[in-house]
């Protein structure tokens, strides 16, 4: 399978490197591609290098103004002129999406997947990776949108909230 991943490309602490070396290993070890966007730093990296190092493949989509941050030695590099375009190709590449923890970049990401996904534009299943606790927030505003009429499909057709990897996995290969 080939697993889109957003993520960030900060340098992290070990509550999030230590679950995102673990769900990467899980990947590789299950033979998928990592589809991500291409940075050889932060947790993107760390994701990269437990895929690899795992036995899984390498497809990066990185952009024109990022190209000097993208990993030298991914199965595939792919460089897009912008950010609009990146998103597209790495969701034309995946067949499922897994975001992970991340700042304004991530969210936009994250935030456009669930819009196409909700008017029908793709079909692909949608985790988010709820490390720590991280995207508590995120859920309870999702859930009050659809409580109070703001989602015309129900939360649970649009996404999955998986606590760890494991989760993670175990949906992505149940749909």
């Amino acid at each position: 399978m080939d697993i889109c991943v957003f993520c960030s490309a900060a340098d992290l602490d070990a509550r999030y490197t230590g679950p995102a070396r673990d769900f990467a290993e899980l990947l590789g070890k299950g033979g998928h591609t990592l589809v991500w966007g291409g940075s050889d730093s932060g947790l993107m990296k760390v994701m990269a290098d437990g895929v690899q190092e795992n036995g899984g493949r390498l497809v990066g989509i990185s952009v024109e103004f990022l190209a000097d941050k993208a990993r030298g030695n991914a199965d595939e590099m792919v460089i897009t002129k912008d950010l609009a375009e990146r998103k597209a190709r790495l969701l034309a590449r995946a067949d499922a999406v897994v975001v992970m923890v991340g700042g304004t970049g991530t969210l936009d990401e994250a935030t456009e997947i669930l819009e196409l996904k909700k008017h029908g534009l793709h079909i692909k299943p949608v985790v988010l990776l709820n490390t720590a606790g991280f995207y508590d927030g995120l859920k309870q505003q999702f859930q009050r949108m659809e409580d109070e009429g703001f989602l015309p499909r129900p939360l649970s057709e649009l996404v999955f909230f998986a606590d760890d990897g494991v989760a993670a996995m175990a949906y992505l290969e149940s749909v």
